[in-house]
């Protein structure tokens, strides 16, 4: 087996910015013409995410509404009064989701379903920086 690695940044708002990645982790994956591999997409952080949505505006909207129920902003976080960083709900709701997403190359295409883009979502309450890893697997 061979890995191939490839890395992009993004800038982020946070405050659970939703952000299409798709075509950066395309550009990764195919720089390799591979008929058949496995793509990792990784994001570094505990306050960010990698995962798959139709990124579309109902539901960049429903997202993170549907995570303000789970893990609201204005909660009290055992985070916050070790850290006073104010961003325990970051770290919750990034360890929900997660921060990575593979997905195959299968005869030469990503095999995403049609309205299926990955995204990476910032959660912390600052804008960021984040660097996002590419491994590509054959």
């Amino acid at each position: 087996m061979t890995i191939r690695n490839g890395k992009f940044q993004i800038n982020t708002r946070g405050f659970t910015d939703i952000i299409d990645i798709t075509q950066k982790v395309k550009n990764e994956a195919y720089k390799h013409n591979l008929k058949d591999a496995l793509v990792h997409v990784y994001v570094a952080g505990s306050t960010a995410s990698i995962t798959a949505i139709e990124y579309e505006p109902g539901l960049v909207k429903d997202l993170p509404e549907a995570l303000d129920r789970i893990a609201p902003m204005n909660a009290n976080y055992h985070h916050d009064e070790t850290w006073h960083d104010g961003n325990g709900h970051a770290h919750v709701r990034a360890a929900i989701i997660g921060n990575s997403f593979s997905v195959p190359i299968v005869e030469g295409a990503l095999q995403l379903g049609t309205w299926q883009q990955i995204v990476l979502i910032d959660f912390d309450n600052k804008p960021r920086v984040r660097n996002v890893t590419v491994q590509v697997l054959d």
